[in-house]
């Protein structure tokens, strides 16, 4: 069974009381820090940016590259029964059609005429009005109540409204008792019950094969990287000769037009997935579920995320995607609230089902021991590069009070930290600079290093911990005389004494602690 998820107790009481608390009505300030210390650029920024499109800098690739060699390791390299495969990013139009994406990704749109802000219908309030005493209640429907609002647009009276809420009691107006005759939406930003008619957007990327783009045949940017797995299924079974049940594993991009985007990098029309298709018995489906939902919050927690801003969420009927029976969320209490970091759902056998059926070619796999072809059932673990970045950011973020000044600072964990180590010369003369640039080549040819010589030396250590920077190397005019190195701890913030040959050896030896 999955576990229970404890709040993470405070390291000690002197950490409690220098924490100050991060501003949880925004995250401008990871936005602020990841611009200037290199992380995330708007793309596009000299025309003017681009909504909703983010570029990685210098250190933040190397920590997005960092999250998701973890990943592939945890997933792939570490364990017998799953393997790994990178599918192109442009399919068959057909191979939407059979997942169903052509069908059913899309959202209900509408837009609000008085502030021109742009929402899904369902995920919006709505007003009850009578028409005896012209009082107004709001109250808020299923989403398939919306979608079936959409077929039939504008208001709608009582009688439709009893059958389209599918055993919800149309009630008394309790001011008067009138039955109540309409319902409309209502915009959350300004209020306003003028919208536009629900209609259908699709989610997914529209372009087109060939010279011309008139008579090109169309076909879709992937909104997910899962039917490049289950299309090439029987060709990983027949080389990678895996028995069940294993996995399926692949890190790509993927493309969704979504209607609403924002808070930084949480939902954006580009992003990076980490998915694994767990192909397994039918029977065992509940067994299987249980396990990854724990092995994947587990994953969030091994990357330095407290405890107890994560937590597992069972999904509820009516929020299960058109190809899951069951699904448990992985969230992260986030400045604007507890959002999904990765879902873990129950396909059954869905996926191969539409494909045998769409592509008249079979993809089974020959169950031995009863000596027949079956369509394993399938249990999907798809994460979000971007999302697990955004989380490991936010969760690091700190201001502190050191002696009266604040520093801010990224307490990264060592594993996804893009810069291990820091090296400083004190001065620049005295030949402190080429013992400092040895030592750096050093350390550089086992961890990922920086070499800073630029400015004060408080300066300098400001700027690596914004950067996350787990450890700093000073050398200063003692090493002249006794061939030492200071060894500064971020956390910390605790210096020592180390010789200088034992560099390596000792952040080595932090690192595994």
């Amino acid at each position: 069974m999955i576990k229970n998820v404890l709040p993470a107790q405070p390291k000690n009481a002197a950490e409690k009381r220098k924490i100050i608390k991060m501003d949880i009505k925004s995250i401008e300030k990871i936005v602020s820090l990841s611009k200037r210390r290199g992380f995330i650029f708007q793309s596009s920024e000299i025309y003017g940016g681009l909504g909703s499109t983010w570029d990685y800098g210098p250190l933040g690739v190397e920590m997005k590259n960092n999250i998701k060699n973890l990943w592939w390791h945890d997933m792939v390299t570490s364990r017998q029964n799953i393997v790994g495969m990178d599918a192109s990013i442009l399919m068959h139009p057909e191979v939407w059609e059979a997942s169903g994406h052509v069908k059913n990704f899309h959202d209900p749109m509408v837009d609000c005429k008085n502030c021109k802000a742009r929402y899904r219908a369902d995920h919006l309030s709505f007003k009850k009005t009578c028409n005896k005493c012209h009082k107004s209640i709001s109250v808020s429907f299923p989403t398939e109540v919306v979608n079936d609002l959409i077929k039939i647009h504008g208001k709608v009276g009582s009688n439709e409204l009893s059958k389209l809420s599918k055993g919800i009691k149309v009630e008394p107006c309790p001011f008067c008792k009138h039955i109540l005759s309409t319902i409309e939406l209502k915009c959350p930003s300004c209020g306003s019950y003028e919208l536009t008619e629900p209609r259908q957007f699709n989610l997914m990327f529209k372009t087109s094969l060939g010279a011309l783009a008139d008579s090109g045949d169309v076909t879709y940017l992937r909104p997910e990287t899962a039917q490049g797995i289950f299309v090439n299924f029987s060709n990983v079974v027949t080389t990678a000769r895996q028995k069940l049940p294993f996995g399926i594993a692949q890190l790509g991009k993927a493309f969704r037009n979504e209607i609403t985007t924002g808070n930084f990098l949480f939902r954006t029309r580009e992003f990076e997935q980490m998915e694994m298709e767990f192909f397994i018995h039918p029977e065992e489906a509940d067994k299987w579920l249980d396990y990854w939902s724990q092995e994947r919050l587990d994953w969030f927690k091994s990357l330095g995320v407290r405890e107890d801003k994560l937590r597992l969420r069972p999904h509820d009927s009516d929020e299960l995607a058109h190809y899951s029976t069951a699904c448990y969320d992985v969230e992260y209490e986030f400045p604007f609230g507890w959002s999904e970091l990765e879902g873990i759902a129950d396909r059954g056998t869905y996926d191969l089902d539409q494909h045998n059926e769409h592509a008249k070619k079979k993809q089974t796999y020959f169950d031995q021991p009863n000596n027949k072809h079956i369509v394993p059932a399938v249990i999907e673990a798809s994460a979000g590069v971007d999302r697990a970045f955004l989380t490991c950011l936010v969760d690091a973020y700190r201001e502190e009070k050191v002696n009266g000044e604040e520093r801010i600072v990224l307490k990264l964990s060592p594993k996804v930290a893009p810069i291990t180590v820091a090296v400083f010369p004190l001065v620049n003369k005295n030949g402190l600079p080429e013992i400092s640039e040895k030592i750096f080549n050093e350390l550089q040819s086992e961890f990922s290093a920086f070499f800073d010589q630029g400015g004060s030396i408080g300066r300098r250590y400001r700027r690596q911990d914004e950067a996350g920077t787990p450890f700093g190397i000073t050398v200063d005019h003692q090493t002249l005389d006794d061939n030492t190195v200071t060894l500064r701890d971020r956390d910390s913030m605790e210096q020592i004494r180390i010789p200088t040959d034992q560099a390596v050896s000792k952040i080595k030896k932090k690192l595994s602690n």
